[in-house]
Order: structure tokens, then sequence, then C-alpha cells
């Protein structure tokens, strides 16, 4: 799911800044902008997170921005100072015209100025606090989408239950017109082999031929056990959905499941009814897997 939240604290260094958000996938992949100063923190924000969600590419982003020095917090690196007027006098030696070095030049060579050393374990604790804080209120936006999301998944479970209670009283009608007519039929079409045929049959032995041929049919397109097991797969995700937690990976199966007795409604339909009851099903079905991929 997608979520956002973003938090900032001051610390006796300077200001943190933590930004966390996250958009949908099926699986945890986690990436981090981090500064440099502070990229030793970056193990124990991997755990907060891993230990708060398992869905989603997330990103998090911390940046530190100093304070100002303040006054006597700054002093020289004269080791390094030291290597710079050696190396000059070498310069020189080589290009005698060579400009020398100005204060200024000097004081903005990187690592020439030192400033006083943060407090590592502090602002560890400083960076744990606000990581707490902007996790919690990353969880709680994801969990809005959520709540969002099973309503969605809701109302389609009630249009996919009101299309199995709309074309279940019609099994037995359905089969009951196909076998009369199939009957009707092969009552026909053996009448007019019988008739050609030096080997007479007797009308007891057709009609039972008849009669056994027509029930087993019968059964091949009776779909009553698959809108059984659609309703029962219906109870079972909106009995998910209810319960809660992390229900991603139980409704992926749910949807295969659901997904299954759609399609054999379909390949099983007799009637047009039935044929459309299954495509309206499948079509609500990716509905909700679309979606259903993006909850934990």
């Amino acid at each position: 799911m997608t979520g956002y939240a973003v938090a900032t604290s001051e610390s006796a260094a300077g200001t943190l800044t933590i930004e966390i958000k996250s958009v949908n996938s099926r699986f945890l992949d986690l990436q981090f902008r981090i500064n440099d100063d502070l990229r030793a923190l970056e193990p124990d924000l991997r755990s907060a997170i891993m230990g708060a969600i398992t869905r989603g590419k997330v990103e998090l982003r911390l940046s530190f921005g100093r304070k100002a020095a303040a006054a006597g917090t700054q002093k020289l690196n004269e080791a390094l100072l030291n290597e710079l007027v050696r190396l000059q006098g070498e310069v020189s030696q080589h290009f005698s015209g060579a400009a020398q070095m100005s204060v200024a030049e000097l004081l903005r060579w990187p690592g020439v100025v030192e400033e006083a050393q943060i407090g590592q374990e502090s602002l560890q604790a400083d960076v744990s606090a606000l990581m707490t804080k902007t996790l919690a209120a990353f969880v709680q936006s994801r969990q809005r989408e959520g709540a969002a999301l099973e309503a969605m998944l809701i109302s389609r479970i009630e249009s996919m239950e009101g299309i199995v209670k709309r074309i279940t009283p019609l099994i037995p009608q359905v089969v009951a017109q196909f076998q009369q007519k199939a009957v009707e039929r092969m009552q026909e079409a053996l009448g007019l082999a019988c008739q050609g045929s030096n080997t007479a049959m007797s009308r007891q032995d057709a009609m039972e031929r008849i009669r056994q041929e027509v029930i087993l049919y019968g059964i091949r397109i009776d779909v009553a056990e698959e809108l059984g097991r659609l309703s029962a797969h219906l109870g079972e995700t909106r009995h998910i959905l209810k319960k809660g937690g992390q229900v991603g990976k139980r409704l992926d199966f749910m949807m295969q499941e659901l997904n299954r007795e759609a399609n054999t409604l379909g390949a099983k339909a007799s009637v047009k009814e039935l044929a459309d009851a299954s495509m309206e099903l499948k079509l609500l079905i990716e509905q909700m897997r679309e979606q259903v991929q993006n909850l934990e």
C-alpha cells in the first residue's frame, strides 16, 4: 500500500528529518537516502521498518542539518596545514612564479578547519526517537488506505454473493430443461437409427439408454457444487478481512480459489445466464486480485 510520513526534530548538533514513503509492491523493497555521516545508522532503521511492515516499495530519507558552529568549537587541523605548507614549498621549487595560497584559501581547504565531534550515542538516540515517531505516522497512513481497500473488497464480495444468489435457483430448472430436450432429441435420433437397422431395439432398452446418457450429462453440467464452493470461499474471504492483521498472502490464495470456481462455472455453463455470470465473477475477482496484492 502507499503511505507517507515526515517528521523533524532539533538536536544539540542540528536538525534531523526523516521522511518515509511507499508505493504498492507484492514484496518488501527498501531504499535508503542517508547522509554519509549517518550511514552507520541504516541497519537500525532497516530493522525498524521490517518489524512494522512486510510489503511495499519503501524509501526512507534521513537528513541532518548541522547548526552553525558556536565560538570556540572549531580548530585547525595542524597536521593537514603543515602538509599543505610542505607541498606548497615543493611546488614553488618547480614553479618559482607560482602564487602562494592565501589564508582564505587555506581555511576553505577541506579538513583544515575541524568542528567539535558530535556525540554518536546522543545522535543515535535522537534518530531512534524520531524514527519511532515517523514510523508510527507512516503505519497509520497505510492503515487508513487499508480501510478504504477493505471497503472496496467487501463491496466486490457483496456483488459476487448477489450473482451466486441470483443464479443458484436457476440450476435445477436449467438441468431439467436440458434433460428434457436431450431426451427428445435422442429419442428422435435413436428412432431414426432403429428404422434403418435390421436389429430392432426394444423401446424399454432404448429409453434406459437414453436415461443413462442424459443423467450422466446432467451431472456434468450441474454447477450447484461450484456455486456452493464459491459461497464458502466468499464467506472465508469476508472472515479474513474482518479478522485483520497480515491478510495479503491468505487473500492471494482465496483469489486463486475463487477464480478456479468461476472458470469451472464458465466451462460447464449450458445457458447464457451461467456464462454471463461466470464472466461477471471473473471480472470482480480480477479487480479484487489487483488490490489484494498490495495488502500486507
